[in-house]
């Protein structure tokens, strides 16, 4: 059959590659994917097609036979891609628009965990700035402010006293429709991880743990960012500790998202924070995590697409459960100058060749395009992601960055520690 990928991301280029593997597949298009997907093969075609161009979307499908479409990002999800799809009579991949609130709004989000009693940080939501100022002023304590709606990953501030946190409050206030409400949290201490299950609302297919580096700099230093790296497995995660998960926190979800009368069908990521007190729910998305979709993926042997059907299909507990390679798997993010800030385009992008040709190693592209004459340009601020296989994770994250070092274009960067945390090595 054919496939439509929906989005342009690294996670889109991931998913093209993963999901063209399959014997299943005779075609895969993306809208609108990058050079990356533009470059990869015969089998991969990229389409000129906004990702929240529903109705054209249709069209393509209908008219190219898709059987099946995949949606990475999370803004059509929230728009309702998946209604509109299912409406037209076409297989569809991922929550409807009501459930995709568990992304889409924070405080929807922290109603579900509250009423499932599942493990949160405590938590104020607000309609108005004034009113979350005012709660702030006689609190100088650690705290968390979200935007309640999607802000690209740049609506979560981590603050240390009140100042930092209402100077965050008005950040959050200017960030249009994302900002008209705010959510503030107790901060938790501790250790990220992402936890990835498929489910098709009744069965939980729970992924290898992936962990994410949010921060712009190496220890964990500077702005949040839409993710600098990633690596798969965690050590820090036992099969002890992701059974906890499953019980406590996964399965809780999604009986709490039925009894709502929101049942979620699609990838669950749950980011958990690993306090003194045990796992917690600091957020849920709802689709695959970019970059943690790229060491997961490359891990992942069985045939993807047949996931996506049996979940499609709420037939996930009569398939076999996944098999995974052995070996770790470090994904690496390189970044145009100025990002997670203002950042420049249009940058040639040399070395792909030569990293390519690198063993146990893939190149994932972001933000890339092609130009007329067929240069790679870089064309976003996280341009792509360096993904590299080892028998154990320092071994991965060697081969990552050897590809890195083939790999330039001005202004290229990237933090130089991501998977230390699990090596053990100091930060």
């Amino acid at each position: 059959m054919n496939v439509l990928i929906v989005g342009s991301g690294g996670r889109e280029h991931v998913l093209a590659w993963r999901v063209a593997s399959s014997p299943r597949v005779k075609q895969v298009f993306v809208a609108r994917g990058n050079a990356g997907t533009a470059t990869e093969g015969n089998d991969i075609e990229n389409v000129d097609i906004d990702e929240l161009d529903f109705p054209a979307l249709i069209k393509f499908a209908k008219q190219n036979g898709v059987g099946l479409t995949v949606v990475g990002p999370e803004v059509p999800l929230c728009a309702g891609i998946v209604d509109a799809f299912e409406a037209a009579g076409l297989r569809i991949f991922g929550p409807n628009r009501v459930a995709a609130q568990l992304e889409g709004s924070k405080a929807f989000c922290k109603d579900i965990l509250h009423r499932g009693d599942i493990p949160t940080a405590t938590y104020n939501v607000f309609n108005d700035s004034h009113e979350a100022i005012r709660f702030l002023q006689n609190r100088d304590i650690p705290f968390v402010i979200k935007a309640d709606g999607l802000a690209a990953g740049k609506g979560v501030f981590v603050c240390d006293g009140n100042e930092e946190a209402i100077e965050a409050v008005r950040s959050v206030k200017n960030m249009g429709n994302a900002g008209n409400r705010i959510v503030i949290e107790e901060r938790l201490d501790g250790e990220e991880v992402s936890i990835l299950a498929i489910t098709d609302g009744t069965t939980i297919l729970t992924l290898q743990p992936a962990q994410d580096h949010k921060t712009a700099h190496d220890n964990d230093k500077g702005p949040n960012t839409g993710g600098m790296g990633a690596y798969s497995p965690v050590p820090l995660v036992d099969k002890e500790m992701l059974q906890w998960i499953e019980e406590r926190i996964l399965v809780p979800t999604v009986h709490t998202m039925n009894s709502n009368n929101t049942p979620f069908k699609g990838v669950l990521y749950a980011g958990l924070m690993i306090t003194k007190h045990g796992p917690k729910v600091l957020e849920y998305n709802v689709r695959f995590g970019d970059p943690e979709c790229q060491p997961l993926l490359m891990r992942l042997k069985t045939d993807i697409v047949e996931i996506f059907e049996a979940t499609i299909d709420g037939k996930l507990d009569q398939i076999n459960l996944p098999e995974w390679d052995e070996r770790s798997a470090v994904c690496v993010v390189m970044a145009s100058k100025g990002y997670p800030n203002y950042y420049t385009k249009g940058e040639e992008i040399r070395g792909l060749a030569d990293a390519a040709t690198l063993p146990d190693t893939k190149v994932f592209h972001a933000g890339t395009i092609l130009d007329q004459n067929n240069r790679v340009l870089t064309n976003g601020g996280r341009v792509l992601g360096v993904t590299g296989l080892g028998n154990t994770i320092p071994e991965a994250k060697l081969a990552a960055y050897t590809a890195v070092q083939k790999i330039r274009w001005d202004g290229a960067w990237c933090r130089k520690d991501i998977s230390d945390k699990a090596a053990g090595i100091p930060r």
